[in-house]
């Protein structure tokens, strides 16, 4: 029944929502954690952690059951946190192979991994098993993994083993899945207390029963449920295709309203999307902040470093510097971080180049400057198109790519001095054009005169400009040359100096 080069992988987190919860609190996972759903006062346990396991904690205690016990933490169910951990077990399965079936249900997170041809890339199934749950370990998440030929047999072996990797070498799957008990198999209660009835307890006790018999008795559904236990069963492998999206949340125990007190969860939280982002040789390019706050309201900001980095630390430091200009209004209750990928190319300078500055320390600075100046008045300057002087746009600062210097030849270049504020001076005309004009307390002769060129914008608005400009060369009576551009304004009826050249 089985094709000869399948070959699959099970992974298999149980306690689910107790772990999706944990992922994000490790100051937690020593202790016992219990997770209740439900409406106060009829909450009841959903999941619990090994620690509270110990305790005899079971599934179905109710609220009144749990204040019994003095050292256990109970935290509510997080429906947003669990699909978040739930993306992030199929993004982190997705890296072995491109062929991954979700089989997840409320209270586990299952999936099945085609590992068939991988062993030339990713080494033996052993191997692979054990990269596999060191990925799964480094997002927060305890796991076990069972592999096997045939689909089923991975799925009810994974589930009734408690060793953290099971390996079922092929034609050895009827005698792996004989020990365990018939709850692996999803078996309905009808099902389940029929074959309690006739004594049936383990997979071995049903692969063993006649087929026509049993199927006699039960149905089709009898020769499927004997299928399964003998490890027979075939499978029409649906992959499952998820967008890679780096995205972390969560779900406050109680409202914060001090940003000190958010930066131990922003470093958490950091620390998970940096280690998705660097398994995919990625880096983080910018982050948006969404804070869920009381009454309903949110608080988004957007963080963007020059460089894409995976400095945790860098990353703290410029959201904690942006919160504290654009604080919240209201006390914190939840956080979701998006991030957006970028690529971690290194910037090789050439050995003449000048250095350029640490994109962390340019980075924080830049973010302490907009802390005083505002948003708006920190970039990089870039002139509008338009013949109107002085008139630019600030931009974000970018590094610029390096390039490898060319052997070009430099000239001899003229300086040229920007007067700000322009100066004003007196001048005589002689027809329409400067003859002689006053500058700095001392009287000039022009001597040759280029111009005018004439300029106007922005008719279209209040702020309309008309300018006629003037180069000049002059010279004063105790023999001292100047060069400079006179500009005169049409509207205002004054002439300014606004450049020296050198």
């Amino acid at each position: 029944m089985n094709h000869v080069g399948e070959l699959y992988a099970c992974l298999y987190a149980k306690e689910f929502p107790a772990q999706a919860i944990l992922r994000l609190r490790p100051e937690l996972r020593g202790q016992p954690v219990v997770v209740v759903e439900g409406e106060p006062p009829l909450q009841t346990v959903c999941s619990f952690n090994a620690k509270a396991r110990y305790l005899g904690i079971v599934r179905g205690m109710t609220r009144v059951e749990l204040d019994t016990f003095s050292s256990l933490i109970v935290l509510p169910r997080s429906r947003s946190e669990e699909v978040s951990t739930h993306a992030v077990l199929l993004e982190s399965a997705g890296a072995f192979s491109p062929r991954v079936e979700d089989r997840s249900d409320g209270c586990s997170f299952l999936c099945v991994i085609d590992i068939a041809g991988t062993e030339k890339l990713l080494g033996t199934p052993e191997v692979l098993a054990r990269k596999l749950l060191r990925c799964v370990q480094a997002v927060g998440v305890s796991a076990s993994v069972a592999m096997s030929r045939n689909f089923y047999t991975a799925l009810s072996c994974v589930r009734g083993s408690s060793t953290r990797i099971t390996l079922i070498e092929p034609g050895n799957e009827g005698p792996a899945l004989a020990p365990l008990p018939l709850n692996v198999l999803n078996v309905s209660s009808e099902h389940a207390e029929t074959f309690a009835l006739w004594g049936i307890r383990t997979l071995g006790a049903l692969a063993a029963l006649p087929e026509k018999e049993l199927i006699a008795r039960i149905g089709q559904e009898g020769r499927r449920l004997r299928q399964l236990a003998r490890g027979e069963l075939p499978h029409h492998f649906v992959p499952h295709e998820a967008a890679f999206e780096l995205q972390e949340r969560m779900e406050l125990d109680t409202p914060v309203e001090q940003l000190d007190s958010l930066l131990f969860v922003l470093g958490v939280m950091f620390e998970q999307l940096t280690v998705r982002a660097m398994a995919r040789v990625l880096a983080l390019a910018s982050v948006i902040i969404t804070l869920s706050l009381e009454g309903g309201t949110t608080h988004v900001r957007t963080v963007r470093p020059n460089l894409p980095t995976n400095d945790r630390s860098l990353w703290i430091k410029l959201v904690h510097l942006d919160l504290e200009t654009h604080p919240p209004q209201a006390a914190i209750v939840a956080v979701t971080l998006t991030a957006e990928p970028g690529s971690t190319s290194k910037v090789q300078l050439g050995l003449f180049s000048p250095q350029l500055p640490e994109p962390m320390r340019l980075d924080v600075t830049l973010a302490r400057i907009r802390a005083l100046v505002g948003d708006e008045c920190v970039g990089s300057p870039v002139l509008r198109d338009t013949n109107q002087p002085d008139s630019f746009r600030v931009e974000p600062f970018k590094v610029p790519p390096v390039h490898s210097p060319s052997s070009t030849t430099v000239s001899s270049l003229t300086a040229m001095r920007q007067l700000r504020p322009p100066q004003r001076v007196s001048i005589t005309l002689r027809d329409r054009q400067p003859a002689s004009f006053v500058f700095r307390d001392c009287r000039y002769e022009v001597e040759h005169a280029y111009g005018p060129w004439l300029a106007e914008g922005d008719w279209w608005n209040r702020q309309a400009w008309a300018l006629e400009q003037w180069d000049l060369i002059a010279r004063s009576r105790d023999g001292v040359m100047i060069c400079c551009c006179l500009v005169r304004d049409l509207k205002e009826q004054s002439w300014q100096v606004v450049t020296l050249y050198d």
